[in-house]
C-alpha cells in the first residue's frame, strides 16, 4: 500500500496502528493511575494532611489547562512525536515517587507528570482519527478502551510492585514505558504527520468555527460529568452504606469500569453504522434512567443496573471525540485540546459539588438528583451539528 502524504487521513482502517496506539494509551495510563494506590506511602513517608495529599492530585492536573495550547503546538509540529514519547516522560517521573526526598519534589515530579499526560492525550485522538479511514468511531472505542483497561489494571501493578519492591525501590517499573516509546518509534516514526497549515490558528479562531459543536457538547459533557461522578467517586462509599459489605462495595466499581469497556467497544463502532447523533441519544436517555432504577433498587438487581449504567454512560466519549475530529479541519488537536480543557473544567467543579451537595442531603438523594440531572443532557443532542462534508 502506498504511503500515505503528511495530513492525509487514509480511506482504510489501519487495525494494526490503531491497536498499538491502544496499546500505548493503555500503558501510559497504567502509570498515571499509580498515584491513588500509592497516597497512603506518600502520607506515611512526609506525614502529610489530607488536604496536602489531595493538592498532589490537583498538581498533576493542572497542566490540563494548558490543553489548548499543547494541541496549537501539535497542530504546528509533527504530533506523533508527542505520543511515541509520553510512556517514557511519563513513565520516569511516576516510578521515581518513592525517593523523592521531600514534599515539594513529588510536587514536581506530578506536575512533570500532568504535561506528559497532555502532550500524549490532546494529540493522540488526532492521530487515530487519521489511522481509522471511514471507522473513525471504532478507532476511538479501541482507543479509549486502552484508557480504561488501563484505571482498572494500574492500581493492582503498583501494589504488587510496592510489595515486592518496597516503595523507595520500585522504581524499575520505569523500564516497561522506556521499552514501550522506543517500539512505538521503530513502529509509528513514518506515521503521516499533522497536516501542514498554511497560516497560525489562534485558540480563539479555533474555539469559534468549533463553537456550533463545543457548546452542546459542552452541555453533555456537564450534565453527564454529575453521572460519572457520582458514580467513579463514590459508588464503593454508597454500596458499602447500602450493604456494610465491604467485598461489594470493592467489586462494584470493578463491574462499572468493565461494563463501560464493554460499551466502548460497541458504542463507538456502531456509531459509524447509525450516526454519532443517535448513539449519543441512545446512551443520554438509557444511562439516567438505568442510574434512576438503580437508586431505588436493592438486593441483587442493583449490579445489573450498574453493568448497563456503566455500559452507556462510558461509551460517549469514544463517540464525542470522533465528533470533534470529524468537525475540525483535517482532525485538529488544537480543537481537540479546547475540548479537553472544557472537560477538566467541568469535571473538576462537579465533583466538587457532588461532594458538598452530598455532605448536606446524603448519598441516596445525591444519588437520584444526579440521575434526574442526566435526563437534561438530551436537549443537548438535537442541538448538535452535523459532520462537516
Amino acid at each position: 500500500m502506498a504511503e500515505s502524504k503528511p495530513g492525509d487521513k487514509t480511506k482504510e482502517f489501519q487495525a494494526g496502528r490503531v491497536v498499538l496506539i491502544s496499546v500505548c494509551h493503555f500503558i501510559h495510563d497504567v502509570y498515571s493511575s499509580f498515584l491513588a494506590p500509592l497516597l497512603p506511602y506518600i502520607i506515611e513517608k512526609f506525614s502529610l494532611s489530607l488536604t496536602q495529599a489531595g493538592f498532589l492530585n490537583t498538581v498533576m492536573q493542572l497542566p490540563a489547562l494548558m490543553n489548548p495550547y499543547i494541541g496549537k503546538l501539535a497542530d504546528r509540529m509533527s504530533f506523533r512525536y508527542f505520543i511515541i514519547f509520553a510512556p517514557m516522560f511519563t513513565a520516569v517521573p511516576m516510578s521515581l515517587l518513592g525517593l523523592a526526598p521531600n514534599y515539594a519534589v513529588i510536587m514536581l515530579l506530578l506536575f512533570l507528570t500532568g504535561v506528559s499526560v497532555s502532550l500524549f492525550h490532546v494529540p493522540a485522538p488526532v492521530m487515530v482519527y487519521h489511522v481509522s479511514g471511514m471507522k473513525t468511531g471504532r478507532g476511538m472505542s479501541f482507543y479509549m478502551t486502552g484508557g480504561e483497561l488501563a484505571r482498572t489494571v494500574g492500581p493492582v501493578a503498583i501494589i504488587a510492585a510496592v510489595s515486592t519492591l518496597g516503595f523507595e525501590g520500585y522504581f524499575p517499573v520505569m523500564i516497561v514505558g522506556v521499552l514501550a516509546s522506543a517500539v512505538m518509534y521503530f513502529k509509528l516514526k513514518d506515521i503521516p504527520a499533522a497536516p501542514k497549515r498554511h497560516e497560525t490558528v489562534s485558540i480563539r479562531a479555533t474555539c469559534r468555527e468549533m463553537k456550533p459543536l463545543l457548546i452542546p457538547l459542552s452541555g453533555i459533557v456537564v450534565v453527564r460529568g454529575f453521572m460519572h461522578g457520582c458514580l467513579t467517586t463514590f459508588l464503593p462509599l454508597y454500596i458499602l452504606g447500602k450493604t456494610n459489605d465491604v467485598w461489594l462495595a470493592g467489586i462494584s466499581l470493578s463491574l462499572f469500569e468493565g461494563a463501560g469497556v464493554a460499551g466502548i467497544l460497541t458504542i463507538g463502532p456502531l456509531s459509524d453504522r447509525f450516526g454519532r447523533k443517535t448513539m449519543l441519544f441512545f446512551s443520554l436517555v438509557l444511562a439516567p434512567f438505568s442510574l434512576l432504577l438503580f437508586v431505588f433498587s436493592s438486593g441483587w438487581i442493583r449490579f445489573p443496573l450498574l453493568i448497563v449504567t456503566g455500559f452507556t454512560l462510558l461509551s460517549t466519549t469514544p463517540v464525542m471525540l470522533a465528533m470533534i475530529q470529524e468537525y475540525s479541519k483535517d482532525g485538529s488537536s488544537s480543537a481537540n485540546g479546547v475540548f479537553m480543557m472544557i472537560s477538566f473544567l467541568a469535571r473538576s467543579a462537579v465533583v466538587v459539588l457532588i461532594g458538598f451537595v452530598a455532605d448536606q442531603v446524603g448519598l441516596e438523594t445525591t444519588y437520584l438528583l444526579c440521575a434526574i440531572v442526566g435526563f437534561l443532557g438530551i436537549p443537548f443532542v438535537y442541538k448538535l451539528p452535523g459532520k462537516r462534508v
